[in-house]
């Protein structure tokens, strides 16, 4: 296994720190940013140069920020309310949702109705979360009323010449003790993709070339509410919000098929049709004692139905042949309640004590149509094909049990730890009947050192159990091999689990210029989830999700975030991250040690954004690039080997707030047309057999896409 590093992106990383260390050096006017041992605030007045238009345009201001919230190396497949990494809090409160969480409400609350934000680096048992990271607190103004409402409307235009419209309108406001945010969005999601492909022996003669162009129209339509009341001693907040989309695509297709005297030339279309619907509705109750122990009730009710229909025709010059006939349907759902008492048994000790209730269900079905004899009008009228595992239920019931201490060592030291007894059954129903019970301990400690109000030491232990996903269960349709169609399930797939690491050390920058940021990190798994083998026999070869065993993976972030006033450009934010890690797991297929899944040796980005403000003009782009590298992104599995190939991703901006408040924005997406590439090697039998049968390579490009969008609060 290489253990080689690019050396340019670790000339990135070297020139991060110089960065840090010069702006360290450097006086720097900030105003109005303030900081305490674990606490950074920032005034609504530090934002005022920028013109923001909503919390994001603040956030992406602040250094740092950016970074540590989608930094690397941890599971981001948690499960229960409790967890969270660099959750977003607004007035202290979390917003009980998954997909109206908190994050997603930052484009939609107008800058003007901001207070301050703070970055919470400490622990505490009031904040109703256990982030390993930091958290972002969102202070709203406190008035006896306010309103603003943000309008957006937005124009794509993508390869194919395409121009697509969308909008969005959030209104934001308070009244009394009642906040409110309602929003609406359509947000065009318009996708031309051109691929092209070629097949070739195992000696290396040519098989076979494919040119496929598909249009996919889409846009996404959401609406979302968030209403909260504050009592004397106590809060309520409900979140609702419900989303639809439909997303016809049609594909064409040629085939050029390579004989020893020449080619014959066939023509394919697909058209897929896709629909879909999601609610879902969230809410939570705090109370206050008067002794100042704290009671909290939180749940999560949501729903979500898809279909998806799949025919693909034979084109002749008057006339089409359905040759394939691929329905795919189900419906997600969730039902989470959780409550908790909070109080301070003695000074500088605070205790959470309660339950969490869960049930997770899915429902799916798939009926597969090929040419035949026989036909049927629910597979397209053509002839039905058997299929294992196609009807299933699966449902998981699971309980949390747990117990959070915050413990104030002294002015300096913290440690939280917590403890969770889960138990759960999980019930598949259908083609497959199965029951099984699982239970697990899952103790975390969390322990942060501020040395100086600059330097924060922060280490964390932490036992955790991934959240399965119930579509790997039964088979489900496969869009991505088009010899296959189908993917096996695997009824007896369990959790993931891991004992997790890490050491992060965080330095913060004279006058809140920038932050450096280094976080080394250990994962040791078991029944690491990847591909199995759920053959019936030596002629019918299938592979499914499942568990393979156990596993490592390690390796280091490092990031800096800091304004460029030793250039000569205070208001300018660089922001640079470099990523090195490694794994290894035993191959199920051919027994050999390889990486997990996905796992590149090296990921590096980098964001540059200078505000330029006697213009109100801003400009910047956003960079990332990750390792290519022949066992870097290898798939291996029963009858072939793929490997993916990427290109970097680079976007671009430019912003520039005009007359009456109107802000006017241009993005280019995809700036460097990047290429999606894939090699499939399959083989005759077995991967393990060493046969070849023939070597794909497949790429793809979605083109530049330009968004120019106009903003404006009333």
């Amino acid at each position: 296994m290489t253990r080689s590093f690019p050396r340019n992106l670790l000339r990135v990383a070297v020139l991060s720190l110089a960065v840090g260390c010069a702006s360290q050096a450097l006086t720097q006017q900030n105003a109005n940013a303030s900081q305490d041992d674990s606490t950074v605030i920032y005034e609504s007045s530090f934002f005022s140069e920028y013109s923001p238009v909503n919390v994001s345009d603040m956030i992406e201001r602040i250094p740092g920020v950016s970074l540590s919230m989608n930094r690397g190396g941890g599971n981001q497949n948690r499960r229960g309310l409790g967890s969270g990494e660099n959750e977003i809090l607004i007035n202290g409160q979390r917003q009980t949702g998954k997909n109206n969480a908190g994050r997603s409400q930052l484009s939609r609350i107008s800058a003007d109705q901001v207070d301050y934000i703070e970055i919470l680096r400490g622990t505490s048992e009031e904040m109703d979360i256990r982030s390993g990271g930091q958290v972002v607190n969102v202070v709203l103004l406190n008035s006896a009323s306010r309103s603003s409402v943000t309008a957006e409307a937005i124009i794509e235009h993508y390869q194919d010449g395409t121009f697509e419209p969308g909008a969005k309108l959030s209104w934001t406001g308070q009244t009394g003790s009642f906040n409110y945010l309602l929003h609406v969005e359509a947000q065009p999601q318009y996708e031309n993709r051109v691929a092209n492909e070629s097949s070739r022996d195992a000696i290396g003669n040519l098989l076979e070339t494919r040119f496929e162009e598909s249009f996919r129209e889409r846009t996404d339509y959401q609406t979302s509410v968030n209403l909260g009341y504050q009592f004397d001693r106590s809060m309520v907040q409900l979140n609702g919000l419900y989303g639809w989309d439909c997303s016809p695509e049609d594909k064409e297709r040629s085939i050029n098929a390579y004989s020893g005297i020449g080619f014959t030339t066939s023509y394919e279309r697909e058209f897929v049709d896709r629909c879909r619907d999601n609610w879902e509705l969230g809410g939570d109750y705090e109370y206050s004692f008067a002794g100042g122990g704290k009671y909290r009730f939180l749940f999560i009710v949501n729903s979500g139905q898809y279909d998806s229909t799949r025919e693909r025709f034979d084109v002749f010059a008057e006339r089409e042949e359905k040759d394939l006939f691929l329905y795919n349907d189900g419906r997600d759902q969730e039902r989470i309640f959780r409550t908790s008492y909070t109080w301070d048994p003695a000074a500088g000790h605070g205790l959470e004590v309660g339950v969490e209730r869960a049930q997770t269900i899915r429902d799916s079905d798939l009926r597969l149509g090929v040419p035949g004899p026989i036909s049927s009008p629910h597979h397209g009228n053509l002839m039905p094909i058997p299929v294992d595992n196609a009807n299933s239920t699966v449902e998981e019931i699971r309980y949390e049990n747990f117990l959070v201490h915050n413990w104030q060592l002294n002015e300096k030291m913290s440690l939280e730890s917590s403890l969770i007894y889960e138990t759960s059954t999980i019930t598949q129903s259908g083609d497959v009947s199965n029951a099984r019970d699982f239970n697990f301990l899952r103790p975390k400690l969390d322990f942060r050192y501020d040395l100086t109000q600059s330097f924060q030491l922060r280490a964390t232990i932490e036992k955790d159990i991934s959240q399965l996903s119930f579509s790997d269960f039964s088979t489900s349709s496969d869009n991505d091999d088009d010899d296959q169609n189908i993917q096996s399930g695997n009824p007896e797939i369990v959790q993931e689990q891991s004992w997790n690491y890490s050491l992060n050390l965080e330095y913060r920058l004279p006058n809140n210029i920038g932050v450096l940021n280094s976080e080394l990190y250990y994962r040791d798994y078991s029944d690491v989830i990847d591909k199995v083998d759920v053959s019936t026999g030596p002629d019918d070869l299938r592979s499914a999700r499942g568990n393979i065993g156990d596993a490592t993976r390690y390796g280091i972030n490092t990031n800096v975030s800091a304004r460029l006033g030793f250039l000569g450009l205070p208001s300018a934010l660089l922001t640079l991250g470099f990523s090195v890690q490694d794994s290894e797991v035993t191959d199920p297929f051919l027994g050999t040690q390889r990486r997990m899944r996905f796992n590149s040796r090296w990921f590096g980005r980098a964001s540059f954004r200078h505000d330029v403000t006697r213009w109100n003009l801003s400009y910047g782009f956003n960079y990332f690039n990750s390792d290519n590298e022949s066992d870097a992104r290898t798939q291996i599995d029963i009858i072939d080997i793929e490997r993916d190939i990427r290109d970097y991703g680079l976007m671009l901006f430019v912003e520039k707030k005009a007359f009456n408040g109107i802000t006017f924005r241009l993005n280019v997406q995809n700036a460097n047309d990047p290429q999606s590439c894939r090699q499939r090697i399959r083989f005759q039998g077995a991967t393990i057999d060493g046969i070849v049968e023939e070597v794909e390579d497949y790429c793809s490009s979605n083109g530049v896409q330009y968004a120019f969008t106009v903003r404006r609060t009333f």
